[in-house]
């Protein structure tokens, strides 16, 4: 989904909105850094737990509904994927009590965080911005990518698209947004498409001093 290099694993990475996945446990357990934040963190392993359960049909029923939308390459079908999440998401409880207890699962949420300026060298936040368009307004998209920018050195997005796999009406508006503040902002194709369209991420780079006004003040690089 990000294109991540072997010289990305080894930076400071944090996942913003990073919920029941598997990615913290896995890259923690090949030796990597990385901390996840998420409001969903202030709960349990067991009220997590009952979350994913009462969550996963509904999620796989709605993609059964428009199989069209999707490219079936890394899952046979809705079936397959459905087990998969489920076994994503194993691994995820498994490694909770432990990400807990060493700081690497925070309960803390978009769009204030609380991390010194580039404390991260990479943000990567997966299903969250453009995917919940209509649930999160533009000012929510600025800001929360505001904050991503001050905590880290470069940020990446995935995907650009909404839920109704078209590519969010918000997408253009914050790249043009960024862009015009003095962010590097580009649009990467990545080696990863499930949503028919979604093969791409948007990397942000605050380079220079921004100089556009926006909901709140903007920090200075």
């Amino acid at each position: 989904m990000f294109n991540l290099s072997d010289a990305d694993l080894n930076l400071r990475i944090l996942g913003a909105g990073d919920g029941p996945a598997s990615f913290n446990a896995e890259m923690t357990a090949l030796g990597y850094s990385v901390i996840s934040v998420d409001p969903i963190y202030a709960f349990s392993t067991e009220q997590i737990a009952q979350r994913i359960r009462e969550t996963s049909e509904p999620i796989i029923s709605q993609v059964k509904r428009s199989p069209e939308n999707y490219v079936w390459n890394s899952f046979s079908d809705a079936e397959a994927l459905g087990h998969y999440r489920l076994d994503t998401m194993r691994k995820f409880l498994e490694d909770f009590n432990a990400g807990l207890a060493t700081g690497r699962y925070l309960a803390q949420s978009l769009p204030a965080l609380d991390f010194a300026n580039h404390q991260f060298d990479l943000a990567l936040c997966s299903h969250l911005l453009f995917l919940y368009s209509e649930q999160l307004s533009f000012d929510f998209h600025r800001d929360a990518i505001e904050e991503l920018c001050r905590v880290a050195k470069e940020v990446r997005i995935f995907p650009l698209l909404a839920l109704d796999c078209k590519e969010s009406p918000h997408a253009g508006p914050i790249r043009s947004h960024f862009s015009k503040a003095g962010f590097t902002v580009e649009v990467v194709p990545v080696p990863y498409e499930f949503q028919k369209g979604g093969n791409k991420m948007m990397k942000i780079t605050p380079w220079r001093k921004p100089s556009i006004p926006s909901g709140k003040q903007m920090f200075q690089v």
